[in-house]
């Protein structure tokens, strides 16, 4: 058996038993919706974005302010419609919480969350300008994952370019590494739980603290 074949096998038995930790069905219906999300309506729900996640929907990186430290927000900009609008449903169904974000998904429909979906989508990622530094772990993970600690590789899911799947597979690529690394902790320690099946939680728990900041850089670089 291929060795990617063989890390899936063993990882979804491991996942089957969890209870699902989203409300968001992919009924054709629902899948329709975003599909057939308006770009240009988003653009305008987008406006009440922009203090937050930037113009371009590039995000925000985590910045010392007086000692204070503000938190990473994160890249939106060519992010998969379909994760964009799951993760809004979770705000909304109380899968997730923030206390910023679950209020503005409350104030959103199901169609709002599907054109805002579009828009972020239509938008190029951004892009990291260190684009020379290298991440030789991160790249082994990326491209080979560790049998050892049933850690697939990471392509297999977000793909080779970091530009994720369908579903609820986010894209990766141009990620703001501070809001990636908070992301994976939370996903470490159990504070974030809207992934199915427990998928991410059982990864990032395999994973160093060291290995976590290297893939966000990863990430964060790659084009």
């Amino acid at each position: 058996m291929k060795p990617i074949l063989f890390l899936l096998t063993v990882l979804i038995p491991l996942t089957a038993g969890a209870e699902p930790a989203s409300q968001v069905a992919w009924t054709p219906a629902v899948l329709n919706r975003v599909k057939s999300g308006d770009a240009n309506k988003g653009r305008e729900l987008a406006e009440s974005c922009k203090s937050c996640h930037g113009d371009q929907g590039q995000g925000v990186a985590e910045v010392n302010v007086d000692d204070d430290i503000l938190p990473a927000i994160p890249a939106l900009a060519g992010q998969v419609a379909t994760y964009t609008y799951k993760q809004l449903r979770d705000y909304d169904a109380g899968s997730r919480s923030d206390g910023s974000m679950t209020l503005v998904a409350k104030g959103l429909s199901e169609q709002d969350a599907a054109d805002l979906a579009a828009w972020f989508a239509s938008l190029p990622p951004p892009r990291d300008k260190q684009a020379d530094m290298k991440f030789a772990r991160a790249e082994k993970l990326v491209e080979d994952g560790d049998g050892k600690r049933i850690l697939p590789p990471c392509f297999v899911c977000h793909g080779a370019q970091g530009q994720g799947e369908k579903m609820d597979i986010p894209a990766l690529a141009g990620q703001q590494a501070d809001y990636f690394v908070r992301t994976l902790n939370a996903y470490k320690n159990g504070q974030r739980h809207n992934d199915i099946y427990s998928r991410m939680r059982l990864i990032a728990r395999q994973l160093s603290a060291d290995e976590i900041k290297e893939l966000a850089g990863y990430y964060r670089q790659l084009k």
